[in-house]
């Protein structure tokens, strides 16, 4: 039961680094309708309309936002500060009701996945960023808003599969955001090298 609970906690906590409004909103909205039963006790609060509602304004914000070049990687720089915290407070709240020592596993997991997907997202933005167009930072846009509902509906039913897609995802986006990385470095070096042969 307590595995069963720190792996819930663990893929809240990494959807929430991805984007914390969007598994806010999200999960509010699906425990209000009751979707897959009763959230978890600490997860109550999360069903209120005022909460959902400043929840998907913020994602609103965040997916326009996040559509310009330059201000998409301001943006997931300041949220630096804010996603890690947000998912060791989303995991300790899914295991608030259980032993204070598993509240507190969670929270510390909790916080160190967020930390981990945002720090992994944070980089693909970077790069992505290089490109002047908005196309990339669209279909970046999309494919977190799929992963984050993915984590969502999943993370109740079935826990360890969404835990599952999380650590599979966020290795292929590290090993997405070296290869963008590689790519962006030796174009950077053809466009100087071509430079100083003029």
């Amino acid at each position: 039961m307590n595995a069963t609970l720190l792996a819930q906690a663990a893929a809240l906590a990494s959807a929430a680094g991805v984007s914390t409004y969007a598994t806010v909103a999200l999960i509010g909205f699906a425990g209000r309708q009751q979707w897959f039963g009763a959230l978890p006790e600490g997860l109550h609060g999360l069903t209120s309309w005022w909460v959902i509602g400043l929840a998907a304004t913020l994602y609103a914000v965040e997916f326009l936002a996040t559509l310009v070049p330059g201000v998409a990687s301001a943006w997931e720089t300041v949220h630096s500060a804010i996603r890690p915290l947000a998912g060791a407070a989303l995991a300790a709240a899914t295991a608030w009701q259980a032993d204070p020592a598993v509240v507190a596993m969670a929270g510390l997991l909790g916080g160190t996945l967020a930390l981990g997907t945002h720090a992994t997202k944070l980089g693909a933005r970077v790069a992505i960023d290089a490109s002047p167009e908005p196309v990339t930072n669209g279909v970046a846009n999309l494919a977190e808003a799929g992963f984050v509902a993915t984590v969502g509906l999943l993370v109740w039913q079935h826990p360890w599969v969404a835990l599952g897609v999380t650590v599979v995802v966020v290795v292929l986006l590290a090993l997405l955001v070296r290869a963008l990385w590689r790519g962006l470095g030796r174009a950077f070096r053809r466009m100087t090298g071509g430079e100083a042969t003029r």
